[in-house]
């Protein structure tokens, strides 16, 4: 009981030194919705209820009770993966904050940035095969090595893997559907290929940790966290899909030509 009274206690500062930059992102979008809307026609509302709901994905998985649970308990922390590497970087990407930040910067401001997305190093990046190998390769690094065990013991390491994460899911979402604007653009053909081959790789990781617990992991929360990782990744995957096959369908659809005879 000591022990766990100190673990509690130890974690409350934590809390309060991760919660102010959740609390932060929120309000810079905010502030540059209510700046853009100076210039422009209204940010729409669904925009700021993708951000809002992201960002609290993404702190759910950091903060709170998922979080406690999930320094002792592989199955809550698989919860807290599909928050914040799946489930918070698609919200965040549909809130499209990119596009919000080039509303309100000035001219000159909007295409420096531009030229920054331009860049090469961006667009390696964002490159789908990049992005797909940070993202799902990260993944299996970090539940087939000594990582997840070692992230545990050291709140650095532990922090840092959460950020490649959620960074890591961002790339990979923004680089599969364009929500913001994007100088890079690769064909829907090419983006199906990588995607599928991507999700192949969630789904066999899912039962390979379902079969071989990471390190530490006791047998029964690893094939819960299994089947989360599998079956929630399924479900949220779904999602991603749909606005996938939504932006190809808006991009095929043929144009209504209007003629005008005498």
């Amino acid at each position: 009981m000591k022990q766990n009274h100190v673990h509690h206690a130890s974690e409350l500062p934590n809390e309060l030194l991760l919660a102010p930059p959740f609390v932060l992102a929120v309000l810079i979008y905010l502030l540059l919705g209510l700046v853009s809307n100076q210039r422009h026609k209204r940010w729409p509302i669904f925009r700021y209820i993708c951000w809002l709901s992201g960002v609290l994905c993404a702190a759910a998985a950091l903060i709170g009770p998922i979080a406690d649970r999930a320094h002792e308990n592989f199955t809550a922390h698989m919860v807290g993966h599909l928050f914040l590497g799946m489930l918070a970087p698609i919200l965040i990407a549909y809130a499209a904050p990119m596009t919000l930040l080039m509303r309100t910067l000035s001219v000159g401001h909007a295409r420096k940035l531009s030229g920054v997305l331009k860049s090469f190093p961006v667009s390696i990046y964002c490159h789908p095969i990049v992005a797909s190998i940070f993202n799902i390769g990260g993944l299996w690094i970090l539940y087939t090595t000594e990582l997840y065990s070692a992230m545990h013991h050291y709140a650095l390491l532990h922090l840092v893997v959460h950020l490649h994460v959620f960074l890591a899911g961002y790339l990979y979402t923004t680089s599969i559907i364009y929500i913001d604007p994007i100088p890079h653009r690769y064909s829907f053909i090419f983006r199906t290929i990588v995607l599928i081959l991507s999700l192949a790789a969630h789904g066999v990781l899912s039962k390979y940790i379902y079969a071989y617990p990471p390190a530490g992991v006791p047998i029964e929360q690893a094939q819960a966290g299994g089947m989360i990782m599998y079956y929630g990744g399924d479900i949220i995957e779904m999602g991603l899909i749909v606005l996938f096959c939504q932006q190809w369908y808006k991009a095929a659809r043929p144009r209504t030509i209007v003629s005008i005879s005498d």
